[in-house]
């Protein structure tokens, strides 16, 4: 396993490391208020048991840690297709909205390419996370197309966005 940087992002540090059962489980409970908890794990049932599967932890399934690895504060997944890294993430529920979005995201790129090897990204979002969209734009990603997709129980619009 490649050594996992950690760093110093903003006022907060985030060290991201493989998944383990504790932070998967950790994972499956949180729970985002209002429209935001279309984004709990247990919405979509695929989704909870891939995060749920040990085979994924390390390889595509990534905790971060807050404070020098003291808090789960967040989770990384990533598709590594050559060099671009198709990337999930999510923030605890409690530290969003507080402006730590971009230096989470930041922290997850910078480990796709030191520990991973990518060079460019791409991600999908919700449409109505107007606020996951604006932290996307401040890092420079822009939207590569729109779709839909059958997830938690209906269909959903998402907007790819592309980074290079």
């Amino acid at each position: 396993m490649p050594r996992v940087p950690r760093l110093n992002c903003v006022g907060a540090e985030f060290a991201i490391r493989p998944m383990t059962a504790v932070d998967a489980r950790a994972v499956a409970a949180w729970r985002y208020p209002d429209e935001y908890s279309f984004y709990d794990a247990d919405a979509d049932p695929d989704d909870l048991a891939e995060l749920l599967d040990p085979a994924g932890w390390g390889k595509r399934y990534f905790a971060a840690d807050e404070q020098a690895g003291r808090t789960l504060a967040g989770v990384l997944v990533v598709t590594l297709t050559g060099q671009v890294a198709e990337i999930g993430l999510g923030l605890r529920p409690d530290l969003t909205g507080r402006g730590l979005g971009e230096s989470f995201l930041r922290a997850c790129l910078h480990f796709a390419a030191a520990a991973l090897g990518a060079h460019s990204y791409t991600l999908a979002v919700a449409a109505f996370n107007r606020r996951a969209i604006t932290v996307y734009e401040r890092a420079g990603f822009r939207e590569a197309g729109r779709f839909e997709h059958a997830t938690n129980g209906g269909l959903h619009t998402f907007i790819r966005m592309t980074k290079d």
